[in-house]
């Protein structure tokens, strides 16, 4: 009876760990003396017990009589009692399994291991190597299983096996404490590095007014970036992206999974090149030189450390891997993702849209810590705020879709509000005006920053901007790439095209 219920316990998402190691002809990794020892450190040794509370769990000791006696020792210690061989006969005398362990003749036996206690913290060690490569066995034969069966999805398989892999990991590595002036001489350190910065100790958004007030985008930040349809969230973000890429040479990774690659890159060539949007997609034919404006002004972008991912429905755990392969081979130091709701959490959420939001965004800021880069991720806002009584529209965080954990886990949440596309302004002086509000930021202040949407050249400008002045003299250029006149061949030299005004691409 013991023997079955030591399988059946040993068996984890259906898997016996005996039967498998006997399958493969090997028996499962485990170190039975070694948990012996631990035991018997915890029995004679109260300084012991809290090191091993902190760092072990049941699953750690494959014997299940091992097991047991932790589980009871685990008891106690939420009890706040103490741990001594009385205390732990009488807790699995009540839990039922004092005679299933061996019965108290076990427990002395166990507390006669003088030596133990002397060398727990290795013995301890030693427990969860062999309790992550029993982990990694069995998630291994679940995703092999699976792998063989038709039935399943290759998209689920590969979510499933992802998460796996990663839960077995990160079960069992934890960070240790940092003394405070090991952390003290890490931020002289990264002071002193930003003394030649201008100021900025992050990836600059390239908006002056925007910078000014975050310093540039914060390593390990999760920035929400949240707005209704078609107010220009994906502009917003490729701005950003291109600025910090073509401006600053710092690696870009785009996650697009609302729209193709080939989309983005039309959307940033209008930006970058000043043509009209019509030409760019291809409804109106190119003139000569605007061929060559168009080869001339894309040089710098066509070299951008700029990498798109346009995956459809992205499973959070394949972009985890993705991001992690991308900080490491290509050095980003820029993550974008449009648009969290678009993405699949975790296969045994699905159907439960609340729950699979929550675990969606807890990877995002987790992945966005563990890699030490600042994640931007956009997101859809509700109809509250366009249909609150006596509102002028204006977001509010409780706005945000489907899930209260998004203004929770990000660190800074932004909202684009523009009045006049929502019809809730007719002074034709308040065309392409937005106010892009920072209505969250966990490591600075909050405000309302002026922008100007440019809806031709599908690009928001600071309202300080030179830009501005010129657009409005009718000398304005595109401001991207300035360094080559263009016009067609009867203008005069320093004339720039006339932008087209379609707005298609927002």
């Amino acid at each position: 009876m013991a023997e079955e219920r030591k399988r059946r316990s040993s068996r984890k998402s259906g898997v016996d760990l005996e039967m498998l190691g006997l399958e493969v002809g090997n028996k499962p990794p485990q170190a039975l003396d070694v948990e012996e020892a631990v035991i018997g450190a915890l029995l004679i040794e109260p300084n012991c017990v809290d090191e091993a509370m902190e760092e072990l769990t049941p699953a750690c000791f494959y014997d299940e009589k091992h097991r047991m006696i932790f589980q009871a020792m685990t008891a106690l210690v939420n009890e706040h009692t103490s741990i001594d061989l009385l205390t732990v006969t009488q807790k699995l005398k009540s839990q039922g399994n004092l005679e299933l362990v061996g019965g108290p003749v076990v427990l002395a036996r166990l507390s006669q291991k003088v030596g133990a206690a002397a060398h727990v913290e290795y013995y301890i060690r030693i427990l969860k190597q062999k309790c992550i490569q029993r982990e990694l066995i069995t998630a291994s034969y679940d995703i092999l299983k699976n792998a063989y069966d038709e039935t399943v999805n290759v998209d689920d398989l590969i979510d499933i096996s992802q998460t796996r892999i990663f839960a077995a990991i990160q079960n069992n590595v934890k960070r240790d404490v940092q003394e405070i002036g090991s952390v003290i001489n890490q931020a002289m350190a990264d002071i002193e590095r930003l003394q030649d910065s201008d100021g900025l100790s992050g990836v600059p958004s390239g908006f002056q007014a925007l910078d000014t007030i975050t310093l540039g985008w914060q390593p390990s930040d999760l920035i929400i970036l949240a707005a209704r349809p078609s107010m220009g969230k994906t502009a917003f973000v490729l701005n950003i992206a291109r600025n910090a890429a073509v401006d600053y040479h710092m690696p870009v990774a785009f996650f697009s999974l609302e729209m193709p690659a080939i989309q983005l890159a039309k959307r940033m060539m209008v930006s970058e090149t000043g043509l009209s949007a019509d030409k760019i997609k291809g409804g109106h034919r190119l003139e000569q030189y605007e061929w060559i404006q168009l080869e001339s002004k894309l040089k710098n972008l066509s070299k951008a450390p700029l990498y798109i991912d346009d995956t459809p429905g992205l499973p959070v755990m394949e972009f985890r891997s993705k991001v992690k392969r991308l900080v490491k081979q290509k050095g980003v130091r820029l993550v974008v993702v449009d648009y969290l709701q678009l993405m699949q959490g975790p296969a045994d959420l699905r159907g439960m849209r609340e729950q699979e939001v929550a675990a969606i965004s807890r990877t995002l800021k987790a992945t966005a810590k563990e890699m030490n880069v600042p994640i931007i991720a956009l997101s859809q806002l509700s109809r509250n705020a366009v249909q609150r009584p006596g509102s002028n529209g204006r977001p509010q965080l409780s706005d945000l879709r489907e899930s209260g954990s998004i203004e929770q886990d990000a660190d800074m949440v932004i909202f684009i509000h523009r009045m006049d596309y929502q019809g809730l302004s007719d002074n034709p002086d308040d065309a392409g005006k937005t106010k892009v509000i920072i209505a969250k930021h966990r490591n600075g202040e909050i405000a309302d920053i002026d922008m100007l949407f440019r809806a031709s050249e599908v690009r928001f400008v600071d309202m300080s901007d030179t830009l501005l002045s010129q657009a409005e003299s009718g000398t304005f250029s595109s401001g991207m790439n300035d360094d080559v006149p263009f016009g067609p061949p009867q203008a005069f030299p320093g004339d720039s095209p006339e932008f087209g005004g379609n707005t298609d691409f927002m």
